[in-house]
């Protein structure tokens, strides 16, 4: 598994999975947003430091950083504009070339629900042989 995988997988399973699912699911090239519409994708609110300090909205390179960095920069996208005062943000996508697109099994992992349970049938004739 390559790097890149590996934090895809991490964002995915972080505390803003659901921004990276977001992310991943956009099509444009472009995110004009508020706090509080963040706040709507990711289901709970931002902490105090998003509010009162810059860095916290940073991009960070290489996955090394907090998981709301690796949220957004996973589903190949970074911050481009933070205004603090007005509490927006613009998130644009990555060049092309510095992204690799998550498979749809690394956003939404397939997960077995175990075997087959032993004379469970699904046959018409099994399932009203008691209805006469």
């Amino acid at each position: 598994m390559d790097r890149d995988q590996t934090y895809r997988q991490m964002a995915n399973r972080g505390k803003y999975q659901r921004l990276y699912t977001y992310l991943c699911g956009l099509a444009a090239d472009e995110w004009s947003t508020n706090f509080d519409e963040i706040e709507a994708v990711i289901g709970f609110g931002l902490p105090p430091s998003a509010r009162l300090h810059r860095p916290w909205w940073s991009n960070q390179a290489g996955g090394n950083g907090h998981s709301q960095a690796l949220a957004w920069s996973a589903a190949g996208w970074e911050t481009a504009e933070v205004d603090m005062d007005n509490e927006t943000l613009l998130l644009r996508r990555k060049p092309t070339e510095a992204v690799s697109r998550p498979s749809l099994d690394e956003v939404w992992p397939v997960r077995s629900a175990g075997t087959w349970p032993q004379g469970l049938s699904l046959r018409r004739e099994d399932l009203y042989e008691d209805r006469a």
